[in-house]
């Protein structure tokens, strides 16, 4: 079960790694914020993982964190136009 959720793991480290090339290629702003969100989603769904692999629980908290601060992001980038006067 250990090896079965380590690879897990790596497979959404791979999945992390194409998103950031999305990331570099995205053309516009909302590309780049879904690239921002999978990040945070992908995050936390490897430190949870990790957590119950390693047997971890504080790793549970950081992941916690992961997602106020994607959720924090996410609603910085919906306000910024409204800031800048652009829409």
């Amino acid at each position: 079960m250990n090896s079965f959720l380590m690879s897990a793991g790596l497979f959404l480290l791979i999945n992390l790694a194409v998103g950031l090339l999305r990331l570099y290629r995205g053309p516009g702003p909302a590309d780049r914020i879904q690239a921002l969100l999978l990040f945070g989603t992908t995050t936390v769904a490897v430190l949870l993982l990790l957590a119950y692999a390693e047997a971890l629980p504080a790793l549970v908290h950081v992941a916690l964190v992961f997602v106020m601060l994607a959720a924090i992001a996410s609603i910085a980038f919906v306000q910024l136009p409204h800031r800048t006067g652009k829409d």
